[in-house]
């Protein structure tokens, strides 16, 4: 990559955004691992616990593409402060909160703030980087990500073991406040005169981006059911810090798109995104049969291959295929996916109820075929 493209990419707006990114999502990941165990030692079955994390991203989906429309009037910095302010006053909330019913409703608005901050952060991204090198800034861009998966679940899990989920809500709530203080840094970003919509896109989602973002749709079915269910099954295989999973995925994730980030704007998109979907696949498929912590890294190194190029591609693919502004794309893209991370956990709680661990994930390494045959049919081919 040359000097003048690392010019045009990092910008003063990118890092505090790449910033900003980093210490919201570690919030989010810290609370991976650690908030089925907590509702597990409150009572909760395994349904229950699919609906509680799972409503998160359903309240989140709901809220996405009216703030994808609305990033077409103001600006991306309002967003992100609201969304960091409103996951910080939630995680406190955390301590009052008992399950069922008072919990869900606390996840329903975290999961408000989460549609306001992402979908702001990653509009952001689109429309202060060149067009030319979407795929490269995203890319780059969603390593805020990797870093916090790799760090927040081992400190997730630390803060529960060593001191208790009180502490845990606390530093939550504190990491999110520090969230909104670099979003306030950022800069005065003019925003878009509103475009005169075609036929078909007047509504909030663009309908030209649903089929991209439906492939997202299955791949995040996958890894919503996987947060929220594999802390518990390696718990019942005597993994003590399930962390190490995730942290492995980060890993995979960081690798792969620090130094593979330049190939998405070079490779055909549509040869890519089958061949990473398999990853899938593979991945899920071997979990099922696995019992012991080496085949789980196993898993998670095939895993995150696959993750740290297809989300990114999948991004790029569906802002090409528009052509209007990043805000509404963005929001129809992320609801969609929000989508599939809140019917993952529930749909999978009740194959768990009624199977097991080993059947579930087989039926996540199914949705990846599903997922491979309907781009070939439907994206692909019309």
């Amino acid at each position: 990559m040359t000097t003048q493209t690392i010019r045009k990419i990092f910008t003063r707006d990118f890092i505090l955004g790449f910033s900003a990114q980093f210490t919201f999502i570690m919030v989010f990941y810290i609370l991976i691992p650690t908030l089925p165990i907590y509702l597990s030692r409150s009572g909760a079955n395994g349904i229950e616990i699919g609906v509680l994390i799972g409503i998160f991203f359903v309240s989140s989906l709901v809220f996405r593409p009216f703030v994808g429309k609305a990033l077409q009037k103001i600006p991306e910095k309002t967003f992100m402060i609201a969304g960091a302010l409103l996951f910080a006053l939630t995680s406190f909330a955390y301590l009052l909160a008992p399950p069922f019913w008072p919990f869900l409703i606390v996840r329903a608005f975290q999961g408000i703030a989460l549609a306001f901050f992402h979908t702001a952060s990653l509009t952001l991204i689109a429309n202060i980087s060149p067009k030319a090198h979407w795929g490269q800034s995203f890319s780059y861009f969603l390593l805020a990500s990797n870093f916090s998966l790799a760090l927040a679940p081992p400190v997730g899990m630390f803060i529960i073991n060593q001191f208790s989920f009180s502490v845990l809500f606390l530093v939550c709530s504190g990491a999110s406040l520090c969230c909104l203080c670099i979003s306030g840094k950022l800069g005065r970003t003019q925003v878009a005169p509103l475009e005169d919509s075609p036929t078909g896109q007047n509504f909030f989602l663009r309908s030209k981006a649903v089929p991209p973002s439906i492939i997202s749709f299955f791949n995040m079915i996958v890894w919503g059911a996987l947060t929220a269910f594999f802390p518990l099954y390696a718990v019942n295989h005597g993994v003590a810090d399930p962390g190490l999973f995730f942290t492995t995925i980060a890993i995979m994730l960081f690798v792969c798109r620090a130094f593979g980030g330049k190939i998405l704007d070079l490779c055909s998109k549509e040869r890519m995104i089958p061949f990473l979907i398999t990853t899938y696949v593979i991945s899920m498929a071997i979990l099922a049969f696995s019992k012991n912590l080496p085949m789980f890294i196993l898993v998670a190194v095939i895993f995150g291959i696959g993750n740290a190029l297809l989300t990114p591609v999948v991004m790029a693919y569906a802002l090409d295929s528009t052509g209007s502004s990043p805000g509404p794309v963005v929001g129809t893209y992320t609801a969609i996916s929000d989508l599939g991370l809140g019917l993952g956990p529930v749909i999978m709680g009740i194959v768990i109820r009624f199977s097991s661990y080993p059947i579930m994930f087989l039926c996540l390494a199914l949705t990846g075929v599903i997922n491979i045959v309907y781009f070939h049919f439907v994206v692909r081919k019309g």
